[in-house]
């Protein structure tokens, strides 16, 4: 299953990825937490101290490559972008850690292993646009079977900011985190108005709630998609300052909303042929706005009609 953490900057989206991401770790599931946020703070959060691991980001050639596997419809790297499906022949992923991409790109703190996108480099100021690295994680997706049991945890960018590629479609489920103001359910309204009608399943999860006043406001903003809220945590500000603690150790409130997520997210079902039509139709609307013309080549070719990932797809490529 796949969850997605978006919400306006500083409305703590980055500290429930981490606290979801160690609470899935510490319960026993496999889990992989991917930092889609332009700071890149995921790592910090989950308790890395060191050099961060190789950003996705920075090696799209190799990426690119390495997923292509023997797919006749894709003649090289150099004509995949970020929405690019799978096909016959295309190396698909498993959450295995010796598996070659993960060994390349991951490392592993609180429990639990993580991806980075990348930071913005000093040759990108003024040049690149910060989609080009969250491209990475859609293409990653599109070529993930993940199984039953496993859990792919993303810190996506602040804001609508995901509505820029195909990536927000690629979840399972998606909590927005909102402070119990205007403008935190501003960013849920928006974000609600831009998913309607692409099969998001969307709730929304309080945050910096101090009393029933905070509650109520959410619940008269919102209404169903409510998930719960984190109150104040003492463990939460520890963890803050670098003094990280079992989640088991949580205020029992807060733990139980992170109970909730998880009853959430377990109650979905993936269908991976609806799953891959949206992989489609998104990677068809770029190519005709901007990547045929810019590669001179038709994309639409890529897409295999036969095709349909999961666990019924050919056994995934290992390296």
């Amino acid at each position: 299953m796949r969850i997605a953490f978006v919400g306006k900057g500083g409305s703590g989206k980055t500290t429930s990825a981490a606290m979801f991401s160690r609470y899935l770790a510490e319960l026993g599931h496999p889990v992989l937490a991917i930092d889609a946020d332009i700071n890149q703070h995921l790592g910090s959060a989950l308790g890395h101290d060191g050099p961060p691991p190789r950003a996705l980001g920075t090696d799209l050639a190799w990426l690119k490559d390495h997923l292509r596997g023997t797919n006749p419809r894709i003649t090289s790297a150099d004509v995949m972008i970020k929405t690019t499906p799978p096909g016959s022949g295309s190396r698909l992923l498993d959450l295995a850690p010796d598996g070659e991409l993960l060994r390349r790109y991951s490392a592993v703190a609180g429990g639990v292993r993580h991806l980075a996108t990348g930071e913005f480099d000093e040759a990108d100021v003024g040049v690149s646009c910060y989609h080009l690295k969250t491209g990475t994680v859609e293409l990653y997706l599109n070529h993930l079977v993940d199984g039953p049991g496993e859990y792919v945890v993303v810190d996506m960018t602040a804001g609508a900011d995901a509505f820029a590629s195909g990536l927000f479609t690629r979840f399972d489920l998606t909590v927005l985190v909102s402070e119990p103001t205007r403008r935190g359910v501003g960013v849920y309204r928006q974000y609600a108005e831009h998913a309607a009608g692409h099969g998001v399943a969307l709730r929304v999860l309080g945050n910096k709630v101090s009393d029933p006043d905070d509650v109520a406001f959410l619940r008269e903003q919102v209404g169903d998609a409510l998930l719960g809220w984190f109150g104040h945590s003492a463990w939460v500000r520890a963890a803050e300052r670098g003094a990280v603690a079992p989640i088991g150790a949580l205020e029992p409130p807060n733990l139980a909303v992170l109970d909730a997520v998880l009853a959430a997210l377990d109650d979905r079902q993936r269908d991976w042929a609806a799953y891959h039509r949206g992989s489609a139709e998104f990677h068809l609307r770029n190519a005709a706005a901007w990547a045929n013309r810019a590669l001179g080549t038709d994309l639409a070719a890529q897409i295999d009609p036969e095709f349909v990932p999961g666990p019924r797809a050919a056994r995934p490529v290992r390296a």
